[in-house]
């Protein structure tokens, strides 16, 4: 099923879940896909979803390299459009080191400039994973994008059998000076082995 819930913040996620399931329904700004209800078979993606979200905004790395696919690891993209041939890859293993870790790597090519984007895992998590608040998103996609700029959307082409959740922060008022400033951090899961598995952490934003 494809949804967008509404209204999610973090302590709350079961009983948000519940609560949507019967019937709740918010409505986000004009340009952003309308909320709907849900029902129980997305509490567990939803859950885990912002579990994952409450290790990185923590920097609890161990707990974040135990939900991490232990085979394939874990794709960091800068942007919506993800590349497996550029973004960078981690193992569990590797994950649970970074809050150690200070070597710099190359995670992708910065939006119109197209350098390189070269840093260490806790400078990249800063700027292009929890940039933003994204424990307390107004707007949350359940296998679904609330937002698009103008990178291509690519997840479910590169992950044929991701469930994803996006967490979105809305920019301001259409013409204002806020309006482009909106991101999106999406987590996207795979099965393995009867589980899901953290596979890719994808950032999204206004691109040039």
């Amino acid at each position: 099923m494809l949804l967008i819930l509404s209204g999610f913040f973090a302590g709350v996620i079961i009983a948000s879940v519940i609560y949507s399931a019967t019937g709740f329904s918010l409505f986000g700004r004009a340009d952003e896909k309308p909320s709907a209800s849900v029902d129980s078979s997305n509490a567990e993606l939803t859950a885990l979803a912002y579990g994952v979200l409450e290790y990185i905004r923590d920097g609890d790395y161990q707990a974040l390299s135990r939900v991490a696919h232990p085979d394939f690891g874990v794709v960091f993209s800068p942007y919506a459009t993800v590349s497996l041939s550029t973004n960078r890859r981690f193992s569990a293993v590797q994950i649970a080191g970074f809050e150690n870790d200070t070597n710099v790597y190359v995670w992708g090519v910065q939006d119109g400039s197209g350098e390189p984007i070269e840093l260490t895992p806790a400078g990249y998590i800063d700027e292009y994973v929890y940039y933003k608040d994204f424990c307390s998103a107004s707007l949350i996609g359940v296998n679904r994008i609330v937002k698009s700029g103008n990178a291509l959307e690519n997840i479910t082409d590169e992950f044929p059998g991701v469930k994803f959740v996006d967490f979105h922060i809305p920019g301001g008022e259409k013409d204002s000076p806020d309006e482009l400033a909106w991101g999106s951090l999406r987590l996207g899961f795979e099965e393995y082995n009867g589980a899901l598995w953290l596979t890719v952490v994808i950032n999204s934003r206004w691109t040039i």
